[in-house]
């Protein structure tokens, strides 16, 4: 039986380091095993989140305020025609204070700085880059990120939690079985690592050639769709590539001790 992310842990109070007496809530003193399992998938997205920010400059602070506005209708105009994810958009609140730049070393102002960022999703590439053609992006109105989502994701990291929870106990009860003991009762379960004066810290693992560990999926062979902006400062790109999801889950059951 292939053993998924496992370590074998009988540890005793007395022998702890004096860091590790914190842990004396959630360490037991009896021979116990410590065990990892994890769950992996990866996914396509089905969400492509655009966030703009709009932003005007002008001794006017009105003037700014109403160009800001007017830019942002506009935007929200092309969010509906090319029919974003509904529940989706999202319009910040103005943001105003003093602009300045630096002229022979000293701040000069040059008037007032209004903004607002903006945000949708679409359901497709395609959608978005229509989006972005008609944006007509500048300095005014930038594309500040572009990100691939999946639509699911709170399902599934829920999913992967039972899976990961599954495999603990898969690898526990055949390392109670290799090592000639057997399983009492589960102590504990969290998706944080413990921390321990003797290496493991929360939040991390072991790996490499310590564990077992499933390698990371192939990418797949169909080519990657881009988008890239026009008209920004910058260019900007999104590739619809995989998603890879990974959830852990630490358990530590107790043990006969053989005798």
């Amino acid at each position: 039986m292939k053993l998924l992310s496992a370590l074998l842990w009988s540890s005793l109070l007395a022998t702890m380091a004096p860091s590790a007496w914190a842990q004396a809530n959630t360490i037991p003193s009896q021979p116990h095993l410590l065990v990892k399992g994890q769950g992996t998938r990866t996914v396509m997205p089905d969400r492509f989140g655009l966030q703009l920010n709009i932003e005007e400059t002008d001794m006017d602070a009105d003037a700014a305020r109403r160009r800001v506005q007017d830019n942002v209708a506009r935007v929200l105009a092309l969010f509906k025609q090319h029919k974003a994810v509904d529940g989706s958009v999202r319009a910040d609140n103005l943001r105003i204070g003093p602009a300045t730049r630096y002229e022979q070393n000293r701040q000069v102002f040059i008037g007032t700085r209004v903004s607002r960022q903006l945000r949708a999703s679409f359901a497709s590439v395609k959608a978005m880059q229509d989006v972005l053609g008609a944006l007509k992006a500048n300095e005014n109105v930038q594309v500040s990120s572009l990100a691939p989502t999946y639509s699911g994701e709170v399902a599934l990291r829920r999913e992967l939690k039972g899976e990961a929870a599954a495999k603990t106990r898969e690898s526990a009860q055949g390392l109670a079985k290799a090592y000639g003991t057997q399983l009492r009762g589960l102590y504990s379960i969290s998706d944080v690592a413990p921390n321990f004066a003797y290496g493991i810290q929360a939040g991390s693992w072991p790996s490499s050639g310590d564990l077992v560990t499933p390698p990371s999926p192939p990418s797949p062979e169909a080519p990657m769709n881009s988008i890239e902006t026009t008209g920004s400062r910058l260019p900007e790109s999104i590739e619809a590539g995989p998603i890879t999801y990974t959830e852990n889950v630490y358990a530590i059951f107790l043990i006969s001790d053989g005798t």
